[in-house]
């Protein structure tokens, strides 16, 4: 099940709680009210804490009183022992041609945990395919490859990754004793870095939204 937007929050709700996201996976932490209250431009921390008191309303967050970094992501679309969790698309990642990108959330995608087969933590994100390179790994233009951030990739895991600063989706693989990137399609060749690759994310999900 996707939606491409919470209908239960604001649009500078929505934008909150991935920035919330985002902080957590990048610093492991959670912001303070000034750090949101500056990010978001807003004139006073008390505004910041009115969004914040509005997610936890609507179970989206937990945090404690009067106590620094207390935000806590619920994931639930509701106040009920829902299954639904919401994972934060950072844009789009070519299947094809590596591309130079700066990520930011764009939206979410809700899904069932049941579905999903995993539990999406903090480092969990979702990224929207372009391109048809990974097309013998059942990755298509349009899908949504659900990954976790911080995982060590196995020869043969799909991977977003950064090579010499240009983000890409592939099969991480080890050649000649080097770590590089094979496209899932014979048109396009393996990626060897010149300088550096890092690995953003490993794929532990992938899902596909049905045309109507």
């Amino acid at each position: 099940m996707i939606s491409m937007k919470d209908k239960h929050l604001t649009e500078r709700q929505n934008q909150l709680l991935g920035f919330i996201r985002k902080f957590q996976s990048d610093f492991g932490t959670a912001p303070t009210l000034r750090e949101i209250a500056e990010f978001f431009q807003f004139k006073s921390i008390n505004a910041a804490r009115d969004h914040l008191k509005a997610l936890c309303k609507k179970g989206y967050i937990k945090c404690m009183s009067n106590k620094a970094r207390s935000i806590k992501i619920v994931g639930l679309t509701d106040h009920e022992n829902s299954k639904l969790v919401n994972i934060p698309v950072f844009g789009t990642i070519p299947a094809g041609y590596p591309d130079l990108r700066e990520q930011d959330v764009s939206h979410f995608i809700s899904v069932d945990i049941d579905t999903i087969g995993i539990r999406p933590t903090a480092r969990t994100f979702a990224l929207r395919v372009s391109g048809d390179s990974m097309i013998n790994k059942h990755i298509i233009d349009g899908d949504y490859v659900i990954l976790e951030h911080g995982l060590t990739p196995k020869p043969g895991d799909v991977v977003a990754a950064l090579i010499d600063n240009q983000s890409t989706l592939k099969t991480f693989v080890i050649h000649n004793g080097k770590p590089c990137l094979k496209a899932e399609n014979p048109k396009y060749p393996r990626i060897i870095p010149a300088e550096e690759l890092v690995i953003q994310g490993v794929m532990v999900a992938l899902f596909r939204k049905i045309k109507q």
